[in-house]
């Protein structure tokens, strides 16, 4: 290992890091913006000022976006992965804790694997990989439970928010999958772009129908929230994991997705004094451990937004090269 090499790895380890605290503080993020914003205008601005930026970003450096021709695309994309998949999370989070929406997204994997099964040239099921889902859901059955039992205002809001969980991750799957299939993989960061673009204008949209803008307000704290999710929380945990994914294994890069739980359920702990009671653990552990079985046994990687199926498509591709 030549000593650019090894001070690259050093760095990519440092990327890694970063990634795991950024991606895990947006939950504590979206949280604290919707104090004064609403869900879908929030979320709207978000990728608008992210996507807006990193366009300009791509610009400057003198590179094109991607032509018109690959706009449906993209905009399907936008819908499926930040329209759904991050808006299902923002309208979650009015109605659970946010450190308990960390752990209901790690069920991704359940419904990529799922998707994956229906398609034609995807995996078949397996029986452990069966086993896997079972064990994860039934960490949502006990999660719950409760809230089916119990007729509260409470606990159907509660339980609201769980289904718009599962409908982010389905959402993010779908997009998974297209992009697997049809992802561009000569401009990743214009996609990039135009995908929180097209999510951003997705959901700002939604947010005007649904008549959220005499909602809207903002506050030093909600403000300074919104300008963390559209800067480091979008465009600087993209950076990092781009880095990290170019210089260390996919396998690694992706156990992100089990620390940022963790970082998200010790931030609401503790600065939002958000519940996180044995249920909730119990939940949390059953989900862990079916998702532990299904990635052991079926390795299939499921990106939480746009961006990072366009990057994982852009290193597959350069695999394929490489090889």
């Amino acid at each position: 290992m030549t000593p650019s090499t090894g001070r690259q790895k050093h760095l990519a380890y440092f990327a890694w890091i970063a990634v795991c605290i950024i991606w895990g503080t947006t939950y504590f993020g979206i949280r604290v913006s919707l104090e004064t914003m609403p869900p879908a205008l929030m979320g709207g601005l978000r990728w608008l000022i992210a996507g807006g930026l990193l366009s300009l970003y791509v610009v400057a450096r003198g590179e094109t976006l991607p032509p018109r021709s690959s706009w449906a695309g993209i905009a399907l994309l936008g819908f499926l992965m930040l329209g759904l998949g991050n808006g299902g999370v923002v309208f979650a989070e009015q109605w659970i804790p946010s450190g308990l929406a960390a752990v209901l997204v790690a069920t991704s994997p359940f419904w990529m694997t799922a998707v994956e099964a229906m398609l034609p040239d995807g995996d078949r099921l397996r029986s452990k990989v069966i086993v896997g889902l079972l064990v994860g859901f039934s960490g949502i059955v006990v999660l719950v439970w409760p809230d089916l039992t119990l007729g509260s205002a409470g606990n159907r809001r509660f339980l609201a928010g769980v289904i718009a969980i599962q409908i982010a991750t389905l959402g993010w799957s779908l997009g998974s999958a297209y992009s697997r299939r049809h992802a561009r993989t000569d401009n990743v960061l214009g996609t990039s772009a135009l995908q929180m673009l097209a999510g951003g204008l997705i959901m700002t949209a939604a947010g005007t129908l649904r008549g959220e803008w005499a909602q809207l307000s903002f506050s030093v704290r909600t403000t300074a929230a919104l300008a963390y999710l559209s800067t480091i929380g979008a465009i600087g945990g993209f950076v990092a994991y781009t880095y990290a994914l170019r210089h260390l294994p996919i396998s690694f890069v992706s156990l992100y997705a089990y620390i940022n739980p963790v970082i998200a359920v010790t931030l609401g702990v503790l600065l939002l004094g958000e519940p996180f009671d044995a249920r909730m653990t119990a939940a949390a552990a059953l989900v862990f451990a079916g998702v532990a079985i299904v990635r052991w046994t079926n390795p299939i990687e499921a990106p939480a937004s746009g961006f990072k199926a366009a990057v994982l498509a852009h290193r597959t591709d350069a695999k394929r090269v490489e090889s």
